[in-house]
C-alpha cells in the first residue's frame, strides 16, 4: 500500500491520523474519538479488506479498540435492525464510548472466551460436523434387518428421542451410596452421621422431623434396623410433620400425643435426593463442591459411556456405530471418509479405511456392552450393495464432511475427537475450532475480530493458520487481529500500534501503517523486538542440583513414557499442539507430586464448578523413582480466573487488602468510632453501600435493548456508607485507595512494607497499570496467571519448590514475556525448581532444559523425542520444534 503511515509528533502525545487514499484503494473504517477504556480520545483510520494487526503490551488498549469499540459497535448496529422482541433473547454488549466510526461493516468476533462450560458442548457441536455425522447415519447406516429408519433428531444425545434412557444423555451414571453418606457408622443422627445433609439449621431441621417420624437419633447408626436407614437415605418421599425444636424425644412424643402447638411444619427430605438436588440446581459453587463428595459416578452400563438409545448405536457406517466414530481423532475421521467421498464402495478390504481388526474389536465392544452384532448388517464399503439413494446420500455427505474435517487438520487440530468437550479444549484450541467454522461459512464483506489466533500453537502450526486467515481475506473479508506474535505482525497487511505502555501510560495510537514503518517509531516497545538485528537470549546454563524422574507414565496419549526433569533448573517442555506435552506437565507430573507430598497441587485458584456432566478424571499410570525428596512443595500457577464475580480482585486476591483494612482500622477516627477492619471490606454489610451491596453499581433492566449499568445514585461507585467513607488515611479514603493503580500505590504506601512488597511483585512482573480494585471478571487469562505467581512470589519460600506452569506467556507482549522470564529465573536462582509448557522460542530458548514431546499429535505422539539443553534440542532432526528453535538461538 501507498498509503501514508500515521505517525505521532512524539512519543507522549498523539498526532491525528492522516491518509491519502487513491480513489482504486480499498476503503477505511474511520474512528473518531474513542474513549473506551484506558483509550485517550484515539483517531485513527484502519484499512478494510487486509490483515490488521493491533499489537501493543499487555494493558495498553488494544483490545479496548479491536473488541470493545469496533467490534461493539458493528454489534449494537445489527442489533439496531433486529426486532425488538427478539433483541430480549440476546446477550447484547453495551455502546462504545466513542465518538463516531465510518465504513463499519458488520463484524464476527473469534475471542478466546468459553462460555458457559459443558461438557455437552462439543467439538462436534461447535464445528457444526456433529448434525453433519447424525445425517449420515441416518441417510446411509446400515440398519438391522427390520428396524426403521431413525431421524437425524434420533442420533442426538442432547434430545429426548436420542438420549439413553438410563443415563439421559450424560454417559454417566451416579451412585449416591449409604457408604458415601453416612462415612462412620459408630455415630448417631444426633451426631451428625448422615453427612451428606446440610451442616447448619437445615441439618438439624432434619433431625428433629425424624424425631417427630419415631426414629431413634440416639443410638449408633450402624444399630438402626436396614428398612429404617435405607428410608432415611433414599426416600423419595417428603411427609410434613409438625416440629418441636428444643425439645427430647421423649417430650417431643408428649407433645405429640397433647397435640400441641409446633413450633413449625417441617417437610422431611431423604439424603440421595438432597444430595442430588443440590448438585443439579444450586447455584452456589460451595454447595455443589459439598454434595459432590458424597456422588460416585461410573460410565452408563446400558450405553457404554455413549450416551445414545440403543436403536441408535444399532445403526452403523463404515462397521462403526455413531460412538464410535465421533470417538476417533479426526485424523483417523478422514480415512474413514476419504474413500467414501471419492464414491468408493467395493467389497475390496485393502479398501477400508478402517481393517477388519478395527471392526471385529469394535462389534465386540458393542456385544459387551450389551447392543447386537450385526454380523448380518452389511457396512457401507464391506459391501457393494449399497442402494444407489444411500450411496449418493453416503457421498455427498462424506464430501461436506470430509472437507471440514481437512480445514480443522489443517489448522492443526487432528488429534481432537467430536465427542472432545470443550471445557477441557484450551482457548486457543477453541478459537481456532471456531475459525475452521467460519472458514466453511462462505460470508463476504465482514469483519472478522481475532483475539490472539495464534495462542497455544506451535509455530510448527502458525503457516496453516496464517494459510486459513488468507483465505477469510481472499473471500472479501477484512481481519482485525489483536496479536503478540511477532511472525504475524511481519505477516500483516496494516499495523496498528497502541502504547506506549499500560493501563493510564497507553491508550494512544503510536503508528498506524504499514509494518515497515515501524521501525521508525521510538517510543514503540513492539519495535525493539519486530527488528531486533540480533537476539539478547540468556544463554548461560544451570547444572541439575538432582534429577526427578518419571517412569511408566500413561495418560491420554502417553503410553508407558520416561522423562526426567533437572531439579534447581529451568526447563521447558515442547512439542506441536496435542503432542502429549500437557498431558506429561500439568496432569501427570501434577497428580503424582501431588499424591507423594500427600496433598494436590497449591493451585491459588477458585475451584472449577463441578458438573453432573463432568467425565470421571482418566487415572495416571506412572510413578516416580528419583528426586522426591529434594521437593518440598508443589504449585501449579494457571491461567483460570482468580475469581468469577467483580467483587473478586487485585486487592483482595493477594492479600494485600487485609494489611490496608488493618491501617483504616488502625487510624483515631476509627478507633473512636468503633471500627474494626471489617468495616472497610465492601463484603460485609456494616461497612458497605446497602443500596448496591458494595458492587458501586446498580443494573437498569431495558428489555430489548441492552442493560445499563449505572454508578449507585446513593455511593456513587464508591461501594461504601458515608460513615465507613469519612475514615481517612494518608487523606485517602478506602474507595480511593481501591482506585489506585499498582504503580501509584507503591508511592502511596512506601513506607508500609507488608503492603508494598505485594504492590512491587505486582509491578515487577508487568502488572503496574492494574487497578488494586481492578474486578476478576475484567482480568484476561494472562493476567490471571501473572496475579497469582506474584502472589507466590510476594511469600516468604519454605522449602525447594516445584513450580509447574503451562504456556505462561499466552497474552503476553515480548516485553512482558522479558519481564516474567526474569520473575521466573529469580525464583530458580533461589534453589526452586520451575517447569514451564511452552511455544514460545525465545522462552525455550532461555531454558536450562528442554523436553521434546511429539513428533506428531494424538496418537503420532506421546514420546519424548528429544531432551537436553536448547542447542542439544535444536540439532534433533526428528523433532519439529528444532527448526525453530535453531533460528532462535542463531540469532
Amino acid at each position: 500500500m501507498t498509503t501514508a503511515p500515521h505517525l505521532p509528533d512524539d512519543a507522549d502525545t498523539q498526532s491525528p491520523a492522516s491518509f491519502t487514499v487513491a480513489p482504486d484503494q480499498p476503503g477505511f473504517v474511520r474512528v473518531r474519538g474513542a474513549r473506551e477504556h484506558n483509550l485517550k480520545d484515539v483517531d485513527v483510520d484502519i484499512p478494510r479488506d487486509a490483515l490488521v494487526v493491533f499489537t501493543g503490551v499487555s494493558g495498553s488498549g488494544k483490545s479496548s479498540l479491536a473488541f470493545s469499540t469496533l467490534y461493539a459497535e458493528a454489534q449494537r448496529r445489527y442489533f439496531e435492525s433486529v426486532a425488538p422482541y427478539a433483541r430480549r433473547l440476546i446477550d447484547q454488549v453495551g455502546v462504545p464510548n466513542v465518538d463516531s466510526i465510518e465504513g463499519l461493516p458488520p463484524a464476527v468476533a473469534l475471542q478466546q472466551q468459553r462460555g458457559t462450560p459443558s461438557t455437552r458442548s462439543s467439538v462436534g457441536s461447535v464445528t457444526t460436523l456433529s448434525s453433519l455425522i447424525r445425517m449420515l447415519y441416518s441417510r446411509a447406516g446400515n440398519y438391522p434387518p427390520g428396524q426403521p429408519m431413525l431421524y437425524a433428531e434420533d442420533f442426538s444425545p442432547n434430545l429426548p428421542q436420542g438420549a439413553c434412557p438410563e443415563c439421559h444423555g450424560l454417559g454417566r451414571v451416579y451412585e449416591v451410596s449409604e457408604d458415601l453418606m453416612v462415612p462412620d457408622d459408630s455415630l448417631t443422627i444426633r451426631q451428625r452421621a448422615v453427612a451428606s445433609w446440610p451442616l447448619a439449621w437445615q441439618g438439624q431441621n432434619q433431625r428433629d422431623i425424624l424425631v417427630t417420624l419415631g426414629y431413634d437419633v440416639d443410638i449408633p447408626w450402624r444399630d438402626l434396623p436396614k428398612k429404617q436407614r435405607d428410608w432415611i437415605l433414599f426416600t423419595e418421599e417428603q411427609p410434613t410433620v409438625p416440629v418441636y425444636a428444643g425439645l427430647t424425644p421423649e417430650e417431643t412424643r408428649v407433645a405429640l400425643k397433647r397435640k400441641l402447638e409446633p413450633s413449625y411444619q417441617g417437610t422431611f427430605t431423604g439424603a440421595r435426593r438432597y444430595v442430588l438436588h443440590t448438585f443439579t440446581h444450586s447455584q452456589s459453587a460451595l454447595m455443589k463442591k459439598r454434595v459432590s463428595q458424597f456422588m460416585r459416578g461410573s460410565p452408563c452400563p446400558l450405553c457404554n459411556g455413549k450416551r445414545l438409545k440403543r436403536e441408535a448405536l444399532s445403526v452403523t457406517f463404515a462397521g462403526l456405530d455413531i460412538g464410535e466414530l465421533s470417538r476417533m481423532p479426526l485424523l483417523r475421521l478422514a480415512e474413514v471418509l476419504r474413500p467414501v467421498a471419492k464414491g468408493a464402495f467395493d467389497a475390496n478390504p485393502d479398501s477400508h479405511a478402517l481393517d477388519r481388526q478395527q471392526i471385529d474389536n469394535a462389534r465386540k465392544q458393542r456385544v459387551k456392552a450389551g447392543g447386537a452384532s450385526h454380523d448380518s448388517a452389511p457396512d457401507v464399503r464391506a459391501t457393494p450393495n449399497l442402494s444407489i439413494e444411500k450411496r449418493l446420500a453416503a457421498q455427498r455427505i462424506a464430501q461436506d464432511l470430509l472437507a471440514r474435517v481437512s480445514t480443522l487438520t489443517g489448522l492443526g487440530l487432528g488429534y481432537l475427537a467430536l465427542e472432545r468437550s470443550t471445557p477441557t479444549l484450551s482457548s486457543g484450541e477453541l478459537q481456532r475450532l471456531r475459525l475452521a467454522t467460519q472458514l466453511g461459512s462462505q460470508l463476504f464483506g465482514v469483519i472478522y475480530v481475532l483475539d490472539e489466533p495464534s495462542a497455544g500453537l506451535h509455530p510448527a502450526d502458525s503457516e496453516a493458520l496464517f494459510a486459513a486467515l488468507q483465505q477469510l481475506k481472499a473471500s472479501g473479508n477484512s481481519l482485525f487481529v489483536v496479536e503478540h506474535d511477532l511472525e504475524t505482525m511481519r505477516r500483516a497487511d496494516w499495523l496498528i500500534d497502541v502504547g506506549p505502555a499500560a493501563g493510564e501510560h497507553g491508550g494512544r495510537i503510536l503508528y498506524s501503517g504499514p509494518p515497515a514503518g515501524l521501525a521508525q517509531i521510538q517510543a514503540s516497545q513492539t519495535r525493539l523486538h519486530l527488528f531486533a538485528e540480533h537476539s539478547d537470549l540468556r544463554t548461560a546454563r544451570r547444572t541439575a542440583t538432582g534429577w526427578l524422574r518419571l517412569e511408566g507414565i500413561t495418560r491420554n496419549n502417553l503410553n508407558d513414557l520416561a522423562a526426567e526433569f533437572p531439579l534447581g533448573c529451568f526447563s521447558a517442555v515442547t512439542g506441536i499442539s496435542g503432542s502429549g506435552k500437557s498431558s506429561l506437565v500439568s496432569q501427570a507430573l501434577l497428580e503424582l507430586v501431588g499424591a507423594e507430598l500427600g496433598r494436590s497441587a497449591a493451585s491459588n485458584n477458585d475451584q472449577e464448578e463441578p458438573s453432573l456432566e463432568d467425565d470421571a478424571p482418566q487415572p495416571t499410570g506412572g510413578r516416580i523413582t528419583e528426586g522426591l525428596d529434594a521437593i518440598k512443595r508443589l504449585v501449579q500457577v494457571d491461567q483460570k480466573p482468580i475469581g468469577r464475580t467483580p467483587r473478586s480482585n487485585l486487592a483482595t486476591y493477594t492479600g494485600l487488602f487485609d494489611n490496608v483494612r488493618k491501617l483504616f482500622a488502625a487510624t483515631e477516627d476509627a478507633k473512636a468510632a468503633g471500627y474494626d477492619a471489617g468495616q472497610f471490606s465492601f463484603n460485609v454489610a456494616k461497612g458497605r453501600c446497602p443500596v448496591c451491596e458494595g458492587e458501586g453499581f446498580v443494573s437498569v433492566e431495558l428489555l430489548f435493548m441492552p442493560s445499563v449499568y449505572a454508578p449507585c445514585p446513593t455511593c456513587h461507585g464508591a461501594r461504601y456508607n458515608p460513615d465507613t467513607l469519612a475514615i481517612r488515611w494518608q487523606n485517602l479514603n478506602i474507595a480511593q485507595v481501591l482506585q489506585l493503580t499498582v504503580e501509584q500505590a507503591v508511592d502511596v504506601f512506601v513506607d508500609q512494607p507488608a503492603v508494598l512488597r505485594s504492590l512491587t511483585v505486582l509491578r515487577d512482573i508487568g502488572l503496574g497499570y492494574l487497578r488494586l480494585g481492578q474486578p476478576a471478571t475484567e482480568l484476561s487469562g494472562g493476567e490471571a496467571q501473572r496475579i497469582k505467581l506474584a502472589t507466590e512470589l510476594q511469600r516468604t519460600q519454605r522449602g525447594a519448590t516445584l513450580y509447574v506452569l503451562d504456556e505462561p506467556t499466552t497474552g503476553l507482549h515480548p516485553t512482558d514475556v522479558d519481564r516474567l522470564l526474569k520473575q521466573l529465573n529469580a525464583l530458580v536462582d533461589g534453589g526452586h525448581t520451575v517447569i514451564v509448557v511452552e511455544h514460545e522460542m525465545r522462552v525455550v530458548a532461555q531454558s536450562d532444559w528442554v523436553i521434546d514431546i511429539g513428533p506428531g499429535a494424538g496418537d503420532q505422539g506421546g514420546k519424548v523425542v528429544a531432551s537436553g539443553t536448547p542447542e542439544k534440542v535444536a540439532k534433533a532432526k526428528v523433532s519439529r520444534t528444532a527448526p525453530f528453535l535453531r533460528a532462535i538461538i542463531a540469532g
